[in-house]
């Protein structure tokens, strides 16, 4: 590992270049993801969509993300992060164009599902970063490569819409997706060309098996198991939002097999987990190789709170401050943008922090932060100033984005072969976190909002008291069956 070589944000050679190419990679991949809702207005009037249709597609945009991301990461623990990335860029371009095609409500919702993949992009980064680096700026690269990635859905937010109107009439928001669509193929031939998947001489590690998780305890097989069912249960919760009871896009019949599909589906899962870790049930793991699962399902737990509640928040924002505040919505969509920018400072911030002073009490402090900065925004309504309104917002996005930033600091440190796995599962739980927020916003007030995230934050602290701060080294066995030790903290 290159560790010799300076932490230098201006550089562009070395491991250095692997993390600038990440970073514009994901930026790429939340830009196509998020490239729609700049332009709701103008889709909606070109295709003649109501504004359930509307909010139905909202939803469409992040379901397939969940399962994807845990599919993605075991592809990129398999085959590496260069071909999976570029893959992914390459092919996700498909649906865009097909979006920005589209002359039916049918032909959109099919693409923006599809879609939802490039939204597990995020997890390839995750291991490709954590080979390049080591444990001591890890958190610090983890979260430059997280906060400016993420960035690219504010740019979309603030480029498309004048994009739209260059190329002008009817059709420019679909000039603009299609711009998007183009960028993101012909960033996969760079992308592909200009990375490796390790510095030279270092090995890549790989699963012993694509399936399922490896676990290396019998109480972790059983936790594994428990923490997949959140999953299942939040894409049975977006069937549900299609339901007749929500917006009524699919029959009561089409939902009620979706809901056996899924169950289906989980109880395959299970199987799979216990083919790949049923030796365990018999002979029990060497101490020098075992994890524990427990750290991951901490981690699941935070994002939840942490990148749930900003996928969650960011699209209802604007409406909030405009409603709350009785402002324009071009200012609300300026004001609550404040939010989003915190990102570029905010996300390195907590890995940096992460990096000086440890995962654990990093995490803790900014978890309370979150709690208490949601519970205040939970009492904003029209007699407080504006101003004031907006540092709460800020304040409270710092805590939020930090804390994604420490929980991605810690997860490359819990076991080397297995990053993109369990970063898959950690990026999925923020997805998740989004999908009961978003449906928890469309039964209550949002003062009632804020305040059931502040409570799940409370939760998640309580939570991550169970958490060990990571120490010592993770081993892997290299293919001549040699044992390597890798560093997770200081000696």
């Amino acid at each position: 590992m290159n560790s010799a070589e300076k932490f230098n944000l201006i550089s562009f050679t070395g491991k250095m270049k692997i993390l600038h190419l990440s970073w514009m990679a994901f930026f790429i991949t939340f830009m196509v993801w998020y490239n729609f809702a700049p332009l709701l207005q103008a889709l909606k009037e070109s295709l003649g969509l109501t504004t359930e249709e509307i909010k139905t597609l909202l939803i469409l945009n992040v379901a397939f993300t969940i399962p994807a991301r845990v599919v993605i990461g075991m592809l990129t623990d398999k085959y590496g992060p260069r071909a999976v990335y570029s893959a992914l860029l390459a092919i996700c371009s498909i649906p865009c164009f097909m979006f920005a095609l589209a002359d039916t409500f049918i032909q959109a919702a099919i693409a923006r599902f599809a879609l939802g993949c490039i939204g597990a992009g995020f997890v390839v980064g995750i291991r490709l970063v954590s080979e390049w680096f080591p444990h001591n700026e890890l958190g610090t690269a983890e979260g430059i490569y997280g906060g400016w990635g993420n960035f690219g859905s504010a740019a979309a937010a603030f480029t498309l819409p004048t994009v739209a109107l260059m190329f002008g009439g009817d059709d420019g928001w679909r000039y603009a997706m299609g711009v998007t669509g183009l960028m993101s193929l012909l960033f996969s031939f760079v992308f592909y060309h200009n990375v490796r998947d390790t510095p030279k001489g270092s090995t890549y590690f790989r699963p012993k098996n694509l399936g399922a998780m490896e676990v290396t305890s019998t109480g972790d097989f059983f936790l594994l198991l428990v923490m997949k069912v959140p999953m299942y249960a939040a894409l049975a919760l977006l069937a549900w939002k299609l339901s007749p009871n929500g917006v009524g896009m699919l029959s009561a019949f089409v939902v009620n097999t979706i809901y056996g599909g899924l169950t289906a589906l989980y109880l395959y899962d299970c199987l799979h987990v216990w083919k790949v870790n049923k030796s365990i049930f018999s002979e029990p793991v060497p101490e020098i190789h075992r994890y524990k699962f427990k750290q991951v399902a901490v981690l699941n737990v935070l994002y939840f709170a942490t990148f749930g509640s900003e996928l969650a928040v960011i699209s209802m924002l604007p409406l909030f401050f405009s409603e709350t505040f009785e402002l324009t919505p071009v200012v609300a969509g300026m004001v609550a943008s404040a939010y989003a920018f915190m990102n570029l400072m905010s996300r390195p911030g907590g890995g940096w922090l992460s990096d000086k002073f440890g995962r654990k009490p990093t995490l803790l402090i900014l978890t309370a932060g979150l709690a208490i900065g949601y519970f205040a925004m939970g009492y904003i309504d029209g007699t407080w100033p504006l101003w004031l309104a907006v540092v709460a917002a800020m304040a409270c996005s710092f805590f939020v984005q930090s804390g994604e930033g420490a929980v991605f600091a810690a997860v490359p440190l819990i076991k080397r072969r297995m990053t993109g796995q369990i970063a898959g599962m950690t990026g999925a739980y923020g997805n998740v976190g989004a999908v009961v927020y978003l449906t928890v916003l469309s039964l209550v007030d949002y003062s009632t909002f804020f305040l059931v995230i502040s409570a799940t934050a409370v939760l998640g602290f309580v939570t991550l008291l169970m958490m060990e701060e990571p120490s010592g080294q993770i081993a892997e066995v290299n293919e001549d069956g040699s044992v390597e030790l890798i560093d997770v903290a200081k000696a």
